[in-house]
């Protein structure tokens, strides 16, 4: 091939792709050559269990009664706006006012600045008051220790050497958010370690054990119905929405494009809505409304019919609080997911674009969309995440004082952490 020849093809090439094609090659070239695949992989290789440990340094005695706990919890950067961060302050929240105090362990491979996490917690999450660390400087003073995800229990092992409590507390099946390689077997590693496991829901529990043959503490989901709730003027409804997340392979963002597609060949006049990431490479209307608050998001979801509402590791949180505002939640369908999300108007639906697209077509069909949007808000009224704290305060404070209080004993360690 001639260099002109070569030339006309590049440029035919081009035109085809237009600016943004070129852009999206130029930037692929440069992540390869640069190697910022590396920027994902959160742990330094040093900080990695070359093998499981048998045991780990426990304390000799139970903690007395008569004092508080000093909990540690590692994790990385907080995200505003990340659900699972959320989940993680509202259990940290529910130690602080049964009487405990917290330390969070920040690890990031390419550092920690504690002074700005912690003005950052603060702006976002201002019901609790932890103190912040870098896990790397040493993971020390604290009775328990919480690991809240793959990386964090690799991180405990190696720089929490000290005696203490070790649990892990679980939200999603971590190994399948990757291929069949390293970082599926680093995670999945982590289940065998001696740490006292907790998994958030059924699902969870299930998925570990089919995996594993091991058991879990398992605490219940919850939801916050005083934050999602029918709108307070019934408004006629109309639309879909969807939590876009291109970049977390478990929400099925790929999946998700071509059952928003075909919905909208067979409805162009039904309004998608999305929100979360900016959507790529889906070539239909929508209404982008990026990051949203909880309660503009709730606003969302009661102006609207129906929502997509994909996890493939657990079920997601999302569901429970579109029913909440009346909005009647298509699902992915896993035998599992059922343990957890038993409600009768969430739609499930096989991991195919058109079964998930005919899903969302009936509910924006169906007749009486009102009453159906009431009924299914009615469905998870009084629902919260009460009965998750509480779970989960049980099972630290099982772990670290032995046997289970006496009530008067709880309400006087409370008290003792509302006063100092």
């Amino acid at each position: 091939m001639s260099w002109l020849t070569n030339l006309a093809s590049k440029v035919r090439r081009a035109r085809r792709v237009g600016l943004r094609g070129i852009a999206q090659r130029l930037a692929q070239r440069a992540y390869q050559a640069t190697g910022a695949a590396e920027l994902r992989f959160n742990l330094d290789f040093d900080d990695i269990l070359a093998s499981l440990p048998a045991e780990l340094p426990l304390p000799v005695e139970p903690l007395p009664r008569s004092r508080p706990a000093t909990i540690g919890w590692v994790m990385t950067p907080p995200a505003p706006g990340s659900g699972g961060h959320t989940t993680l302050f509202r259990m940290i929240e529910a130690l602080e006012v049964a009487g405990h105090r917290c330390v969070v362990f920040i690890y990031d491979k390419h550092g920690v600045d504690v002074d700005r996490l912690t003005a950052s917690a603060a702006a976002h999450w201002p019901r609790v008051h932890p103190e912040f660390r870098d896990a790397r400087a040493g993971i020390s003073g604290v009775d328990a220790v919480i690991a809240t995800s793959w990386e964090s229990t690799h991180v405990i092992v190696k720089y929490g050497r000290a005696p203490m409590h070790r649990l892990y507390f679980i939200q999603d099946y971590e190994p399948y958010f990757y291929g069949r390689g390293a970082e599926y077997e680093f995670a999945a590693m982590t289940y065998r370690l001696p740490f006292r496991r907790i998994a958030l829901g059924e699902m969870l529990d299930a998925m570990i054990a089919d995996e594993t043959g091991l058991r879990n503490d398992v605490i219940p989901f919850g939801c916050d119905s005083e934050v999602y709730r029918l709108p307070e003027h019934d408004a006629p409804r109309s639309g879909i929405v969807f939590y876009c997340r291109p970049d977390f392979p478990r929400r099925g963002y790929e999946l998700a494009c071509v059952a928003l597609t075909q919905f909208h060949r067979a409805h162009p006049d039904q309004e998608i809505h999305v929100y979360g990431a900016q959507p790529r490479g889906l070539d239909i209307p929508v209404s982008f409304h990026g990051r949203m608050t909880t309660s503009e998001l709730n606003d969302l979801y009661g102006r609207t019919i129906a929502g997509l509402a994909m996890s493939f590791t657990n079920i997601t949180l999302v569901a429970e609080e579109m029913l909440a505002a009346g909005n009647i939640p298509v699902v992915n369908d896993m035998e599992l997911a059922h343990l957890v999300l038993r409600n009768e108007h969430v739609r499930w639906a096989a991991p195919t674009g058109a079964a998930l697209a005919a899903a969302l077509s009936a509910a924006v069909t169906a007749t009486d969309i009102p009453a159906r949007a009431a009924a299914a808000a009615a469905s998870v009224v009084g629902r919260s995440w009460q009965p998750t704290c509480d779970a989960l305060v049980d099972i630290v404070e099982d772990e670290v004082y032995g046997s289970a209080p006496p009530s008067s004993a709880r309400t006087e360690l409370a008290g003792q952490g509302e006063h100092g």
